[in-house]
């Protein structure tokens, strides 16, 4: 019998926890049948779980399902005493704007019913539809100062466009002026860069996902974000998604890049990459039950800026907690990691 978690001195907050809510799902298979969504990665993902019967899928999909019973099962066999809810990947931002903008306050209001009903045990982030910027901006306040909800999910790309691109940016302006973060959270890539990946089987969670959403946190600290917007809040799982072991060279060739002038759109930054990411972003442990890569992520961004997340039901393994209950932490360290930091960050009573 696998060893489980026991009692340790602080909560276990789980940051990066997916849910699905059925009418998604079936209009994503819809999508799929008809090869609507003209997205070669969504179409191998989703069709994966959706149409491979298997008992490893089934038992996904009926997790991100439920917001009850056999979530608060799950989360008692491993000892987690709190999730952090999300809409799982890729969202509303597969969908046309029209159908995306008219979910997000039903899928909402439905995940609010479900953590109002568990008090003490979830929080939510906001499905919003970065499709219409606006209305996004829109809902996330609602979300949040009607709902309670602690932030906004937003999965990566939204049908190929990024949210550096200035026309998203009434999101941020609603994030910071409501002080809560933004999650960015990885799907597969789009059409322009996952040929590559798809034919090698590397387009999903295995390398393709920390690629794509590792470059959707540069493209936002290069474009000036965070210089528009100072007290803005990025939330990104995996361990930052590789950016943290390659802060050193990405600081050296943006002064590199930016004193020789070339590329026009490549600004001078009031602080360099490395400084925004201990500044602006914090990271979440999620899927990376891997001690090396969690102290690293440690050390170089500050025991402030590292959140624990299991990646619940994807990569639901009880024993890994485990793995971050034995972390050489010290008391204090480890309920920072686990518990004040997402108290803090997410405003999680």
């Amino acid at each position: 019998m696998a060893e489980t978690a026991g009692p340790i001195d602080c909560k276990r907050i789980a940051t990066e926890e997916a849910y699905a809510p059925r009418d998604m799902l079936e209009r994503y298979r819809g999508m799929i049948r008809d090869h609507s969504s003209f997205d070669p990665g969504f179409e191998s993902l989703m069709g994966y779980f959706l149409f491979n019967d298997s008992p490893w899928t089934r038992n996904i999909i009926e997790r991100l399902e439920d917001v009850g019973p056999r979530r608060l099962a799950d989360m008692a066999a491993s000892g987690i005493d709190h999730q952090l809810i999300s809409l799982t990947a890729p969202g509303l931002q597969i969908f046309d704007t029209d159908t995306a903008v008219g979910l997000q306050t039903d899928y909402n209001d439905e995940l609010a019913a479900a953590v109002a009903a568990h008090p003490g045990k979830f929080s939510a982030l906001a499905a919003i539809a970065p499709q219409q910027p606006a209305a996004a901006a829109a809902e996330l306040e609602r979300a949040v100062t009607r709902l309670g909800f602690k932030g906004a999910i937003v999965n990566s790309h939204t049908r190929g466009e990024y949210l550096d691109d200035a026309k998203f940016w009434d999101i941020f302006a609603a994030a910071e002026s409501l002080d809560v973060p933004i999650y960015i959270h990885p799907q597969t890539p789009p059409p322009a860069m996952i040929e590559p990946l798809l034919e090698a089987g590397l387009d999903g969670a295995i390398y393709g996902f920390g690629v794509e959403t590792g470059m959707h946190l540069l493209r936002l600290i290069v474009c000036g974000l965070f210089d528009s917007f100072p007290k803005l809040k990025i939330v990104v799982g995996h361990l930052g998604e590789a950016i943290p072991f390659w802060l050193f060279r990405i600081d050296f060739f943006q002064r590199s890049i930016v004193r020789t002038k070339r590329y026009p759109n490549f600004k001078p930054l009031r602080m360099t990459p490395s400084e925004y990411m201990r500044e602006n972003v914090y990271v979440t442990t999620s899927g990376m039950a891997f001690e090396p890569a969690i102290l690293y992520a440690i050390e170089v961004l500050g025991h402030d800026r590292v959140l624990y997340a299991m990646d619940y039901p994807y990569q639901y393994v009880p024993e890994e907690v485990l793995v971050t209950d034995r972390l050489p932490l010290s008391a204090e360290h480890r309920a920072m990691l686990y518990q004040r930091n997402a108290e803090r960050v997410f405003r999680i009573a």
